[in-house]
């Protein structure tokens, strides 16, 4: 049976792409698995979504907003439906095990039931004015047409992060997902549709980064530019953006540290350890990269530790009894391996893994072993760049102040955790991580959508997704003053008064 044939979704129509090419989406897990074929779209598609929603907002943006609201609310209790689907569907495009698929599509009807909360709560803000017979307030206006980049590990609660909150607030979206995981965008804007969504208030244009991703950020009608991704296509979106005076919202890589101190639970954090590094095969932006142990516990952490990832079971996550996944492709296992050649050479030891699975139920996708990186250096390369793979350093601490230095000493500052089961060092680890998330005696992985999720330094430019944060990002604020004393009042005179 031939693959299914995707198109673009414009002004609420499947559309071809005008170039005339596409590209297969490959189940990871098992190559000979394709999911459907889906098109390689150029600037000129990226034109004709942006303009779909251009004409969209003119309609869209004066629907109230409980009614917009509505909407979000229809779409998430369709995708609580449909959830075993889409997440049977996710886990065949990116990999991860069922239960992750399954919480990936919660995290987006979380995120739908949220924002359609705040259809009724976009608040401004009422004050006294200066002047008598005269009222001021502020209310929040919607942006416009918002341009969308999306990465493939969430491919369905990321896109929801964008999409909710902007749609809500009243703007119209033009969104490129992931090539490796473009089906779940489809997915979750069908729900949308499905709930009532008028034509042109979502679009979808798939393709690559250069061909899709660069005209959407510098096309002239896009009001608005939210990307998740690397630091590195981050700092080019966040510069062209700039050059255009487009608000831009980066959400990029993280190097996140779990420190264990020497009075923490130590199979709790050996819990923590292990779903931080190898959930979603350690492709998160918040994964466990680097786990700081004080020395006095050093090597019984790490001991056990690497005999709980050799136990893990790798494989198809589409089957229930599997613990981690495939690597998205084959470019990721090539980085995970490059980084484990590294390390050695720069004198940290691979106490397990370290290698691609290649044999038996792992011929046919792009799998890696479970590693555990130790006697690393914070100056090592394996210490300070992002590997996006199921590969975790330790590295030893001596004490608090030391572990705060170590975990602090990267260009990035997403997410961190602390084990200990001391009250103060808990609330100074809180004060002086540097760090967007901080998780006191959990994993550095696990966000909520009801608080803003994003980091420091190299990680973002200061915009937050969910909760409030993402209102503050898709409207901009308008100030309203209404004199009523029928006569000439000139504020901000000096009247000698």
């Amino acid at each position: 049976m031939s693959p299914i044939a995707y198109l673009n979704l414009i002004g609420g129509k499947p559309v071809a792409s005008r170039t005339g090419k596409t590209f297969q989406n490959i189940n990871p897990a098992r190559h000979d698995d394709v999911i459907g074929t889906f098109q390689a779209s150029g600037p000129e598609d990226v034109d004709l979504a942006v303009r779909a929603a251009a004409e969209a907002f003119k309609t869209w943006r004066l629907t109230p907003a409980p009614k917009r609201a509505e909407v979000l609310y229809r779409a998430g209790r369709i995708l609580m439906d449909r959830k075993e689907q889409y997440a049977r569907d996710m886990t065949r495009e990116m990999g991860k095990v069922l239960a992750e698929t399954r919480g990936d599509v919660q995290e987006a009807i979380d995120t739908a039931f949220y924002m359609a909360g705040e259809g009724r709560r976009l608040f401004g803000q009422t004050t006294p004015s200066e002047l008598q017979n005269k009222f001021a307030m502020s209310v929040r206006m919607p942006v416009g047409v918002c341009g969308m980049i999306a990465p493939w590990n969430f491919p369905m609660a990321i896109p929801s992060w964008k999409l909710l909150p902007a749609i809500v607030c009243g703007n119209t979206c033009v969104i490129k997902p992931a090539q490796d995981t473009p089906l779940s965008t489809f997915n979750l804007v069908q729900a949308l549709m499905d709930a009532g969504l008028p034509p042109g208030v979502a679009n979808i244009v798939t393709g690559s980064g250069s061909q899709v991703g660069a005209p959407l950020v510098e096309h002239p009608l896009v009001r608005a530019i939210s990307f998740t991704g690397s630091s590195e296509v981050g700092r080019i979106v966040g510069q062209t953006a700039a050059g255009n005076f487009k608000p831009c919202s980066l959400e990029m890589g993280g190097k996140n540290a779990m420190i264990v101190m020497e009075d923490a639970n130590l199979d709790l954090a050996l819990d923590g350890a292990l779903w931080g590094s190898f959930g979603t095969t350690g492709q998160r932006c918040t994964a466990t990269s680097r786990i700081v142990v004080h020395r006095g516990i050093a090597q019984e952490f790490t001991s056990k530790l690497v005999a709980r990832a050799q136990a893990l079971k790798v494989g198809d996550g589409l089957d229930e009894s599997v613990q981690m996944g495939p690597q998205v492709n084959r470019s990721q296992i090539e980085t995970s391996a490059s980084y484990c050649d590294i390390a050695q050479k720069e004198g940290a030891q691979i106490l397990t893994g370290g290698h691609p699975l290649t044999q038996g139920a792992h011929a046919k996708g792009h799998f890696f072993a479970p590693t555990v990186v130790a006697a690393v250096k914070p100056h090592m390369r394996i210490a300070q760049e992002e590997v996006f793979g199921p590969v975790v350093s330790i590295l030893e601490c001596a004490s608090f102040d030391d572990a705060i230095d170590i975990a602090n000493n990267i260009p990035y500052g997403l997410s961190t955790a602390f084990y200990s089961r001391d009250v103060y060092r808990a609330f100074r680890a809180m004060r002086d991580l540097e760090a967007g998330i901080t998780y006191i005696n959990a994993p550095t992985i696990g966000a909520e959508v009801h608080l803003p999720f994003g980091g420091v330094k190299q990680t973002g430019n200061g915009h937050r997704e969910g909760g409030t944060g993402a209102l503050d990002f898709y409207t901009t604020w308008k100030s309203v003053y209404v004199d009523y004393s029928d006569k000439l009042q000139r504020a901000q005179i000096d009247t000698g008064e």
